[in-house]
């Protein structure tokens, strides 16, 4: 059985934009449990960021803002 795929630049981008969508769905999920309003603004924002080390910041950002738009400071 060819496995090359599994290994190949393709493979590889497609399992890094499902872990920046898993991310953004994260902070999303976190502000949500929360009870913060997200506005659409704020949701587009999130999930169309490609920069994994900031979805991060953003995620522990959200267990504590106020506000979803606070998670953006420092910015």
């Amino acid at each position: 059985m060819d496995l090359s795929f599994y290994k190949s630049y393709i493979s590889e981008e497609i399992r890094a934009e499902g872990e920046r969508q898993r991310a953004a769905k994260d902070v999303l999920t976190v502000l949500t449990a929360r009870g913060i309003h997200v506005s659409a603004q704020v949701c587009e924002r999130i999930t169309n960021c490609d920069d994994p080390e900031i979805l991060d910041q953003w995620l522990i950002r959200a267990a504590t803002a106020p506000s979803a738009e606070e998670i953006f400071t420092d910015e």
